[in-house]
């Protein structure tokens, strides 16, 4: 729609009711949006003094701020913003947030690994104690590296 209010505005000259009809858009539309423009002006101005603000937290943190960080920041100093619009902005403006840590798998499948037998048939009920086991393991980060659990549960009792 806005495309084709700026070329009617653009072509006045051929008039307004006939671009509204040949373009199949209500007059009152484009007078609308015409009204508008200076409310769009102002707020382009408000985006524009936004993203120099993001800039500057941004470039102060060393360029490792995302738009989380951001918008805590911004209402800090005490300008309350929605975080959508701070990543739409961050988006348009290209800001990118530095990822300090790369996610990695520790575990990797063995391509040409068979794989295990399943030997309770997708079974998972015990009729008594000790009759029927599953394990598990998983990694949990800590501050002195990984650290490996390794679980064991009887199906009869949990």
């Amino acid at each position: 729609m806005t495309c084709r209010y700026r070329f009617i505005s653009e072509h006045r000259a051929y008039g307004v009711k006939r671009l509204c009809r040949v373009l199949g858009v209500g007059r009152s539309g484009f007078y609308a949006w015409e009204a508008a423009t200076p409310a769009r002006a102002l707020r382009k101005a408000a985006e524009d003094d936004l993203a120099r603000e993001i800039s500057t937290i941004h470039a102060e943190n060393r360029g490792a701020y995302g738009s989380k960080r951001i918008t805590a920041e911004l209402r800090r100093r005490g300008r309350p913003v929605n975080r959508k619009k701070v990543e739409r902005i961050m988006r348009q403006r290209r800001i990118v947030g530095i990822t300090r840590r790369r996610r990695r798998s520790l575990t990797r499948q063995d391509p040409t690994g068979a794989p295990a037998a399943d030997l309770l048939g997708r079974d998972f009920t015990a009729v008594a104690p000790g009759q029927r086991f599953v394990g598990d393991i998983t990694y949990l980060p800590t501050e002195q590296g990984w650290l490996y659990l390794a679980t064991v549960i009887d199906l009869y009792s949990r």
